[in-house]
């Protein structure tokens, strides 16, 4: 897969996506993909939408929570954020999203490459929709969050 990090196509399906579903855009107007991922001061992350998600994106903020680099993050199964305990609220999560479009105000027990556990607080967790209404994914924001 190619690199998605400030591809301008991906932040309109991302900003897009989120506007769309949630009636508000994801990066303030005149922020591009270049803001979103080296500048923004929350967590985006986003999936892709296979059998067993693999990271697609991860801004800078949230490679600084999970300390993982962009090729490490890109090659990780989305489940593996999360430690076994915490998987199973994650997947009805995922299902809620999948089934509503979108879901805020979650919280959860997320595990960094270190092994550092955090807890992610308000975020919100929306479809990847494209323009012809295709679901191409998941993705999260958040910008509250601390070690537990």
């Amino acid at each position: 897969m190619s690199d998605l990090s400030q591809d301008p196509g991906f932040f309109t399906l991302l900003d897009g996506s989120h506007a769309r579903l949630l009636g508000r855009p994801l990066a303030p107007e005149g922020r591009g993909a270049d803001w979103l991922y080296a500048e923004a001061p929350f967590a985006v992350l986003a999936h892709d939408g296979s059998a067993d998600p693999r990271f697609v994106y991860a801004n800078r903020t949230a490679q600084s929570c999970f300390g993982y680099d962009w090729a490490a993050f890109t090659a990780l199964p989305s489940r593996l954020s999360a430690e076994a305990p915490e998987r199973a609220a994650r997947q009805e999560l995922l299902d809620r999203v999948a089934r509503d479009g979108f879901a805020t105000g979650y919280r959860g027990v997320r595990i960094a490459a270190s092994g550092r556990r955090f807890l992610i607080e308000d975020g919100t967790v929306w479809q990847l929709v494209d323009a012809d209404g295709t679901v191409r994914g998941q993705a999260a924001t958040f910008s509250r969050w601390r070690d537990v």
